[in-house]
């Protein structure tokens, strides 16, 4: 029974019955989320729900999050600017008031490194990619987007007008025979890939994807968010690290990851940043980013273009934990940072994740319907401030405490 304001009990309604028995449905099946009590971040460590814990679930892949050199340098730039500074708010959207200069300042320093002629900054990875489709896209078009790609360009995908298929991923046999069958009954076919998959930790093959553009007329559209910071000697991402940066129609970066920030850009032709500053609706319909924000994701992505030390030894230990989890007999897909672990059913994944736990690793599982049903997995995020004898480490357990 509820009781409102004035006492009188009323019967629960329909949708709070059904949401109900969904939570209890979730709880049964391991596949219950909460929001996890974290504390202070020192390093490659982590305080959660009061335990210091080695960090293996955070995307921060240089460790820029953690560098308190940096932050400190940019705090006392703050300070020594006193109310000169950039803002901590911005109050209105771009098109508005929010257009504050550090944005200019940091968008014409993207396009710079890209060689590119335009960036554009948005609020978001997720604002980025339920946008930029939606506005580019009409009833006359056809997008054509790998099975596993992020949740947000799917999202963007469904808010989009055009026409969509889904080619298995990582199949561009599959890919091909779908343009072939669009050839000529659209105004314009959209390819849109991740170039690193977060769940598989795979990478994307761009050099064919790029031939299958240029073969079809396609417009090609690759989301670097977990591929910026770590390939490429400037760290622009895997299309640098292959030399295809002009090949790509529009490559999506994010800030809140390896840059240790938030919000997120794309580098593009002018032609495209002017029709989407016009028609975006997630750039035009939101307040933007406080320009304090925009500055430090200035000052994070000049500091990491000279980071290739710290981006080779992130290869390194990615290497060594996957050989090392493969010898050891477990199933371990990809060959990026991102180390999933497949272990099968939710209640072994949040088996092992409660077993690392107690032996001092903050790992996560992930679950359907992130994942394919039967492939619940823990997913190390790893990042450039690990040490070789936390990876030993880690093996060790997982041998040790394996269901």
């Amino acid at each position: 029974m509820i009781v409102g304001s004035d006492g009188r009990q009323a019967e629960r309604m329909p949708v709070e019955e059904d949401i109900a028995r969904e939570l209890e449905s979730l709880k049964s099946r391991q596949r219950y989320r909460v929001l996890p009590a974290i504390g202070v971040r020192n390093g490659r460590f982590i305080e959660v729900a009061g335990r210091k814990l080695l960090n293996l679930s955070s995307n921060d892949y240089l460790g820029l999050g953690a560098d308190r050199e940096l932050l400190g340098s940019w705090l006392h730039g703050l300070e020594a600017s006193g109310g000169d500074g950039p803002a901590f708010t911005s109050t209105s959207s771009r098109l508005l008031t929010g257009n504050h200069p550090l944005y200019g300042e940091l968008e014409t320093a993207i396009a710079l490194e890209y060689g590119s002629e335009s960036a554009l900054v948005f609020n978001s990875g997720y604002h980025a990619n339920t946008g930029i489709l939606p506005a580019l896209c009409t009833r006359h078009d056809l997008i054509l987007c790998d099975r596993l790609n992020h949740a947000s360009i799917i999202d963007g995908i469904r808010i989009a007008e055009a026409e969509y298929r889904r080619y298995r991923h990582a199949d561009l046999d599959h890919l091909e025979e779908l343009l072939e069958a669009a050839s000529g009954r659209y105004r314009q076919v959209f390819i849109v890939t991740e170039s690193v998959f977060s769940m598989d930790g795979d990478l994307g093959d761009l050099r064919r994807l790029v031939e299958l553009k240029y073969r079809h007329g396609a417009f090609l559209i690759v989301d670097e968010a977990h591929g910026v910071g770590v390939y490429g000697r400037k760290g622009l991402g895997l299309c640098e690290s292959l030399g295809l940066l002009r090949d790509i129609d529009i490559i999506i970066g994010t800030f809140g990851k390896a840059f240790a920030s938030a919000g997120a850009y794309a580098v593009m032709r002018g032609l495209f940043r002017e029709y989407l500053v016009n028609t975006m609706r997630t750039l035009i319909y939101t307040t933007a980013l406080p320009p304090v924000a925009v500055g430090w994701s200035l000052q994070t992505f000049r500091r990491q273009l000279g980071m290739q030390g710290a981006r080779q030894h992130l290869i390194d230990l990615s290497s060594k934990l996957r050989d090392g989890l493969r010898i050891a007999g477990f199933e371990v897909p990809g060959d990026s940072q991102i180390v999933p672990v497949v272990l099968g059913e939710d209640r072994a994944a949040v088996g092992m994740a409660e077993a690392l736990r107690e032996e001092g690793f903050h790992a996560l599982p992930v679950r359907p319907p992130t994942v394919p049903e039967n492939s619940a997995r823990l997913r190390f995020s790893l990042r450039a401030d690990l040490l070789a004898e936390d990876i030993d480490a880690l093996v060790e357990t997982m041998v040790r405490r394996r269901p």
